[in-house]
């Protein structure tokens, strides 16, 4: 009997049964969707970062204040001091860097500006004139914070579209006075639109100059420098001689933490993969469901053609014939429930992209290779046993049998 016939002879016998194959695949159906959009998910998930990260700067070393690295022992008596980054370690690293391109100090905070009877609680960022390059931040209309600006202690902002929207009711801001945190200052420019990021609005944001915020806010240190490396190549070169320009710049002290754009992608998809794994597992449980539905519905099907199965084997039929019959007839039926499964799917992710824009959900082809390979997996391995069950049935028992 060939192939095509036994197929084909599976799919008949499915037919015939319409409620009981669909209520059989129906655990596959399930099993196979949650696959497919829960993969698809993770693998968006994976994307939505790599762009969030990518749309905030490339070749990115974060120093943070503090070395936070776990030791053995009794807690060192000073260890609530941490040495704050300064001015003047962003200076020597500006002066006497070699594998990077540029540096940007940065300061946050929160407060109240106000135009006009309008006022907004909202985040304040006092920071240089490299800010809007190394964070591919540009502006769209008047200029950004200059080194002048920083220099002088001048008191300008630029501000991002929400604010321009509830402050400014989209007139035109710059040259106009507004209050930022109890100071006045002059709008000098417009960032361009970003939108959120990571549940923060980033048009919500006043940016000021960085002396002029660690006045504000009563900051002697900065909440963190930024270097940009000249390559993806340089990376770790450059984290080599920031470690060592900043050690140098505190006594010799490693008395702070460098974070790599790199790193940060890497954890958000290790978290990523983790959850994928969990979620994988928990539909897994659907698959093993349907398997066992399908291996009860087969051993009825082997019991219902106990006669046919005798007659078979009496007229010459091979026992290799009767096995490979009944286990195509179980992953037919698996791979039903699996087309289906990802059918719903596919059509659950063209939905969720159409309403939910900002997070695309990502559909690879090796999402398709799975689902199918859940299918004829789930197939064989809980079809063996029926199938086995058939071809090793006595033909004349089985021909005794009503």
């Amino acid at each position: 009997m060939e192939l095509y016939e036994f197929f084909k002879t599976a799919i008949q016998s499915a037919l015939l049964n319409k409620w009981r194959t669909f209520l059989t695949t129906l655990g596959i159906v399930i099993g196979v969707y949650s696959v497919v959009i829960l993969v698809s998910l993770g693998e968006g998930a994976k994307l939505y970062f790599a762009d969030l990260f990518s749309g905030m700067g490339s070749n990115l070393l974060i120093v943070l204040p503090g070395k936070k690295d776990t030791k053995g022992g009794a807690p060192h008596p000073m260890i609530n001091t941490v040495r704050k980054l300064s001015l003047s370690d962003m200076e020597f690293l500006k002066k006497r860097g070699r594998t990077f391109e540029t540096v940007n100090g940065l300061i946050m905070g929160g407060g109240n500006t106000k135009y006009s009877n309008r006022q907004r609680d909202l985040m304040i960022i006092g920071t240089n004139e490299t800010f809007s390059y190394i964070h591919n931040m540009p502006v769209e209309s008047g200029s950004f914070i200059s080194a002048e600006d920083v220099l002088s202690k001048k008191k300008v902002a630029v501000i991002g579209h929400t604010v321009l929207k509830e402050l400014f009711h989209n007139e035109n801001p710059l040259g106009k006075q507004m209050t930022v945190a109890g100071g006045r200052f002059t709008v000098i420019g417009i960032m361009q639109s970003k939108g959120q990021s990571l549940g923060i609005d980033m048009d919500d944001i006043v940016y000021i100059p960085l002396t002029v915020a660690m006045d504000i806010f009563n900051q002697e240190g900065l909440t963190r420098i930024t270097v940009k490396a000249n390559s993806a190549s340089n990376i770790d070169a450059s984290i080599e001689e920031v470690t060592d320009l900043m050690k140098k710049a505190h006594s010799g002290n490693e008395d702070f933490t460098i974070i790599s754009q790199k790193d940060m992608l890497s954890t958000f998809e290790k978290i990523a993969a983790t959850m994928q794994l969990v979620v994988l597992g928990i539909a897994s449980i659907s698959l093993l469901v349907g398997g066992i539905g399908i291996m009860n519905i087969m051993l009825v099907t082997v019991k219902e053609k106990t006669r046919e199965i005798g007659i078979r084997i009496a007229v010459g039929a091979r026992r290799i014939d009767i096995l490979i019959q009944f286990l195509i007839e179980s992953i037919t039926i698996s791979l039903l429930g699996g087309i289906i499964g990802l059918l719903l799917g596919l059509l659950t992710i063209v939905i969720f992209n159409s309403l939910v824009p900002d997070f695309q959900v990502r559909l690879t082809p090796w999402i398709f290779m799975l689902s199918f390979g859940f299918s004829v997996f789930v197939g064989v391995v809980f079809g063996v046993f029926p199938a086995r069950r058939a071809a090793n049935m006595n033909p004349i028992d089985a021909l005794r049998y009503e």
